[in-house]
């Protein structure tokens, strides 16, 4: 074994007087070690768990891929530190970068689509109001989208704890990340900018079940008092489907978790996954309310809006399986397909009889 053939050498080397005991103890263990282990066993455990410690590991890389935007906004920062004073824009370099990133992870990795980005103002205020996944990776492409696609940065609410990680200030503060105090939000709506709202938190993000993707709002008004407050700004739903396929939080313990959620406010619930899944969010049609409006009715009326996109798009139960073949074969689109050109071909017989056009008959299968 090679291992062996290693270890020979290493006894065979000079050492000194005073370590050569220690050495050879060294040596005489390890080669024990070997010995005592079934190594077909434990290739056979690798292979086994091998699944697993992926799942855990692409967690990780997400937030790898967070530190290494935070790394570039500082070199950028540096770099540009004497041209800041003079150039308001300093920063859309930067972000434009971190979009296109962003743009290409979700092109390759998930297939990623957006559909409705026609209700999204190209200038002036709109709330997107969202069903937050387990990891709110859907959220990164909707910003990429926005920047690339309507020249416009979107405002995000983020969870008190983001601003608590080390690093994170400087990539909360040059994507416009807010804690999300009702006055804070009007403000931003009122100054013309673009914001989202998930509304259940990391409560939704981690305890919401996968299978029937419920929404867990609870008593939260702030968004609803935030909308009564901007009366006339579009509010715009927004959901993604197979968000909680992507990443998921583990059975086991949840009720634990969710105890100590409750507490303590920290997330500590594990997440696993980064699988591959289809993702397509749908921005649903604008809603408008008066600022006379009771905020329970405006929260019943967005919740609705937002559980209907859920219903219409997302296959239930959830299955990490099926996200994973819709990037291949979607047979809700086949069928859609065959639909439309079957009321086409319908339409062009129908317009050549009534007109006596003496045309070839269309083939239509």
């Amino acid at each position: 074994m090679w291992i062996k053939n290693i270890l020979l050498s290493v006894k065979n080397m000079q050492w000194p007087s005073w370590l050569q005991p220690y050495v050879e103890v060294l040596l005489l263990w390890i080669s024990w070690a070997i010995d005592y282990i079934d190594w077909d066993y434990l290739e056979y455990l690798t292979w086994l768990f091998l699944p697993l410690f992926i799942a855990f590991i692409l967690p990780v890389l997400l937030l790898l891929f967070i530190y290494g935007c935070v790394i570039f906004l500082h070199i950028y920062g540096l770099r540009n530190r004497i041209r800041e004073a003079y150039a308001s824009s300093l920063w859309d370099g930067a972000r434009i970068s971190i979009a296109s990133f962003w743009d290409a992870v979700g092109y390759v990795w998930h297939g990623y689509e957006i559909k409705g980005l026609e209700n999204v103002p190209s200038e002036g205020p709109a709330l997107f109001v969202y069903y937050h996944g387990t990891l709110p990776i859907d959220v990164y492409y909707v910003i990429a989208k926005c920047m690339l696609h309507k020249k416009r940065t979107l405002h995000c609410v983020g969870d008190k704890f983001i601003f608590k990680m080390p690093g994170w200030g400087m990539i909360c503060k040059v994507f416009y990340i807010t804690p999300g105090t009702v006055d804070d939000c009007m403000e931003r709506l009122k100054d013309g900018h673009l914001l989202c709202i998930a509304p259940g938190g990391v409560r939704e993000a981690l305890f919401s079940d996968p299978t029937r993707y419920n929404i867990m709002w609870a008593r939260r008004l702030g968004f609803a008092k935030v909308i009564i407050g901007c009366p006339g700004t579009p509010v715009i739903p927004m959901f993604t489907e197979n968000c909680r396929d992507a990443f998921r939080t583990p059975c086991c313990g949840r009720k634990i978790f969710r105890w100590i959620y409750e507490k303590t406010r920290l997330p500590l619930c594990p997440v696993y996954g980064g699988f591959p899944v289809k993702m397509i969010t749908h921005l649903g049609r604008p809603l408008y309310f008066s600022s006379d409006m009771n905020p329970e009715d405006v929260k019943k009326n967005v919740k609705e809006e937002v559980h209907d996109l859920i219903r219409e798009h997302q296959r239930l139960p959830g299955s990490i399986l099926r996200g994973i073949m819709q990037r291949f074969y979607d047979k809700r689109r086949c069928k859609q397909d065959v639909l439309l050109e079957e009321i086409t071909c319908n339409n062009l017989r129908s317009n050549n009889i009534t007109h006596g056009d003496s045309i070839a008959p269309l083939e239509c299968n």
